[in-house]
């Protein structure tokens, strides 16, 4: 029996009419390698946002689990290397709340680190051609939240599945009514990228070893 991916995106949020993290999630293939992967949408919400993501993991019982969200800014594809436990929100979410300097889980570990291979994934997305980089913060926001309520799920209650979170630019769509140095992205290369970084997941159970940090 394969192996079985599941992978989620959020909603549009922030007064957008799109995510292009669902448009890509939506648009992976149904199979990558050996393994079956299941698609969620999940909603722009504190708590809410990662209880969706813990129902299906329950329900689809996978090996890896990506969360994808929009990081509007970046021009790469960026796979995030750790989630603390921390929420405080510049803007509300879809349900008007917006926490402020609070933990997401009491007792908690200050933070998480990401289990899938977060360097491989990186280094395949360029080789095919995708822009993408390791990035060191997921924000303080929902993605966040579920980046680091996922990986106290899967440490505490499924520690054999492995998981991460992913973000993306903005789509080349959304770039029409936003500054004209704002960077973007198509769709459909970052549902390629996204491909990739999952093949390589699955190959790799453990990162390549080369330095992605910066020095600021």
């Amino acid at each position: 029996m394969g192996r079985k991916i599941l992978v989620t995106g959020f909603q549009p949020f922030g007064g957008e009419s799109m995510n292009p993290a669902w448009e890509a999630v939506r648009r992976l293939p149904d199979t990558i390698g050996d393994a079956t992967v299941t698609k969620v949408e999940v909603p722009v919400v504190f708590g809410r946002g990662p209880e969706a993501v813990e129902r299906a993991v329950e329900e689809v019982e996978p090996d890896l689990v990506l969360c994808v969200g929009q990081a509007g800014g970046r021009a790469k594809v960026t796979p995030e290397f750790v989630g603390i436990n921390y929420a405080d929100a510049r803007i509300p979410d879809n349900d008007g709340c917006q926490p402020i300097a609070e933990r997401i889980v009491d007792g908690g570990p200050d933070a998480y680190f990401a289990t899938l291979p977060v360097k491989a994934m990186v280094q395949a997305m360029r080789e095919a051609g995708v822009p993408a980089e390791v990035s060191y913060t997921a924000g303080t926001y929902v993605c966040n939240d579920v980046m680091y309520s996922l990986l106290h799920t899967l440490a505490t209650r499924h520690p054999e599945v492995r998981g991460g979170f992913l973000h993306v630019p903005y789509a080349t769509e959304q770039a029409t009514h936003l500054p004209a140095s704002t960077p973007s992205m198509s769709v459909d290369d970052m549902a390629r990228g996204i491909a990739v970084a999952l093949e390589a997941a699955l190959t790799h159970e453990k990162d390549v070893d080369v330095a992605t940090g910066s020095t600021h």
